[in-house]
């Protein structure tokens, strides 16, 4: 996948000390679900986000794709705060469980269904809808064929070929492309270059191991943990709910429901 913005702008090494940022949260609240949230995630992060209660984590997501409103907050993403084509329209793609495609449509149907929307002329339409078939792992024979043929795996995959026309700087996934297996799943999602962000709101933590570089743990309504993976296995912890829960509670987050608890939010 290419873009405007070059790779070598973000593999510069003065970004390795200012690190920009990709996604700025502030004082973000949703219902009882979340909770003045506040969070920075720098650019090239790949950021998995889990929580106590599931459904957390998915609200979060969901919001930054400005499928659903929050009630209080700030959020910046890709140093905009509009949530337009304009504006993260074409810096900001989401991938869910469900890509929402009809089952009649192709592949290359449903690609240039995203193109068009996304208004990318006719000519560079064409290159980047091949060039997303093919990232997605979906050979010419298949990709005029009605989705509904190849089930789940390539209504997924078909589904990521959309979300990646606009080659989108920041990709924000909910419990996305669960049909593959998990090689094929870490392949598909390891977007070369730096420039690239990736949020995934999992309840499957393990999967994402050799995929994710950070982890953040949403527990209570509130950011309770936000560290590099290294931190876990420093402290000899695995990449699972439970390892993520216990390095929190190491670091001072009492349990939910815990007399006068409050959340602590580690810097990575």
């Amino acid at each position: 996948m290419t873009s405007s913005t070059p790779d070598a702008l973000w593999g510069d090494p003065a970004n390795e000390i200012l690190r920009p940022v990709a996604i700025e949260v502030t004082d973000l609240s949703r219902g009882s679900v979340l909770r003045q949230c506040s969070l920075s995630v720098p650019v090239g992060s790949r950021l998995l986000v889990v929580s106590e209660p599931e459904a957390a984590a998915s609200t979060l997501v969901s919001i930054l794709a400005g499928l659903i409103r929050s009630d209080h907050g700030r959020i910046s993403i890709a140093g905009m705060a509009e949530a337009a084509k304009t504006g993260w329209g074409h810096r900001v793609a989401y991938l869910g469980p469900e890509p929402g495609i009809h089952r009649w449509m192709t592949p290359r149907e449903a690609l240039a269904m995203s193109a068009a929307l996304l208004e990318v002329p006719g000519t560079e339409a064409g290159v980047r809808i091949e060039r997303a078939l093919a990232w997605s792992g979906i050979p010419a024979a298949v990709a005029d064929r009605p989705v509904g043929r190849g089930g789940p795996p390539l209504l997924q995959r078909t589904g990521l070929g959309a979300a990646l026309i606009a080659d989108p700087e920041v990709l924000l996934l909910d419990e996305p492309l669960r049909s593959l297996d998990t090689h094929e799943r870490t392949r598909l999602l390891r977007l070369p270059g730096r420039r690239h962000t990736i949020v995934i709101a999992s309840r499957y933590p393990a999967s994402e191991a050799g995929l994710v570089s950070h982890v953040a743990l949403l527990r209570g309504a509130r950011l309770a943990l936000m560290v590099p993976v290294s931190d876990l296995d420093d402290a000899g912890l695995p990449l699972s709910m439970r390892g993520i829960v216990a390095l929190a509670e190491r670091r001072g987050v009492k349990p939910v429901g815990a007399p006068n608890s409050t959340a602590a939010a580690a810097g990575t």
